[in-house]
């Protein structure tokens, strides 16, 4: 018999979203600051074709039916991003590209005292990302900005931020076709800049003992390393994400900043073995950034 509860439908509010159940397995208390959930602020609940889903604790996230979710991707540099900064939290962190938020929304959740801003240029995820920070109760210390991040104008603030985190579409313009899904075109082609571009903004924003954390496709690496020469930043760890043992790499995380000394690339990060389970490794990034393992 399994140790997880069985998970009770998800709950379809009247004329509106989906508010999806949690899976946890018994016994186990989410971490973490609580989310504020105001019933006073129907905004903040999904509506027609949205869904609520469940974050990091007992935070939530909201997301289109049919459009762009959140993904290991945004775990995984969420976490590489917490793992660099674990000795000295950030006081401020931006966030470039944000999405609907996942990135931001993570490390809100993982740094309570942490002040963070995302900036997005596409206006539907602007507004879902907004709304999830009403839903958690982070409204009052973190912002989504609708803006250009290859535009200082977007985060007039300057080199004041402790952590910049970006995860940037992996898709050159050309390399692939375009779709009519919402939101899935800005966050799959480099429409707005490549990694390089989210370089230069990260070289921008950073305190000078301020870090920037991004992830990349496998096959980006010498341009993520020219990206990281040109803002002046040295990179200084690199973790390939392996999504099945025996499969190849799927996607780097890196972790740059304007001094350090690059040390040896660390182990991989296998997220299921063989068999199709989840190795320790990537256990323990679930159960730092609040998901049940």
């Amino acid at each position: 018999m399994s140790s997880a509860a069985k998970a009770p439908p998800a709950t379809a509010l009247p004329a509106a979203g989906i508010v999806r159940p949690p899976r946890r397995p018994v016994g186990w208390h989410p971490a973490g600051p609580p989310p504020a959930a105001p019933s006073d602020r129907p905004e903040a609940w999904p509506g027609p074709g949205e869904d609520l889903c469940h974050l990091a604790g007992d935070w939530r996230i909201l997301q289109l039916l049919r459009g762009h979710r959140w993904s290991l991707d945004d775990l995984v540099t969420a976490w590489f991003a917490a793992d660099v900064i674990r000795g000295a939290p950030p006081a401020r962190i931006a966030d470039l590209g944000c999405g609907i938020g996942a990135v931001l929304m993570l490390l809100a959740w993982r740094f309570p005292a942490a002040r963070g801003v995302g900036v997005e240029i596409q206006p539907v995820s602007v507004g879902l990302a907004r709304r999830s920070l009403v839903w958690n109760g982070a409204g009052s210390r973190c912002e989504v900005r609708r803006g250009d991040l290859r535009e200082p104008v977007s985060i007039p603030e300057g080199a004041v931020f402790g952590l910049v985190t970006a995860t940037p579409p992996y898709l050159p313009i050309g390399t692939a076709h375009g779709s009519s899904r919402v939101q899935w075109a800005g966050c799959h082609l480099e429409l707005y800049g490549g990694v390089e571009a989210y370089c230069a903004a990260a070289g921008r924003l950073l305190a000078p003992d301020g870090w920037f954390v991004t992830c990349a496709a496998a096959s980006q690496d010498e341009r993520v390393r020219g990206g990281a020469a040109a803002a002046g930043l040295r990179v200084v760890r690199r973790r390939e994400v392996i999504p099945r043992a025996g499969k190849d790499v799927l996607f780097t995380v890196w972790a740059m900043r304007r001094d350090g000394q690059p040390g040896a690339d660390e182990a991989p990060l296998v997220v299921r073995d063989r068999s199709g389970r989840w190795t320790d490794g990537f256990r323990a990034v679930r159960t730092a950034m609040g998901m049940p393992a």
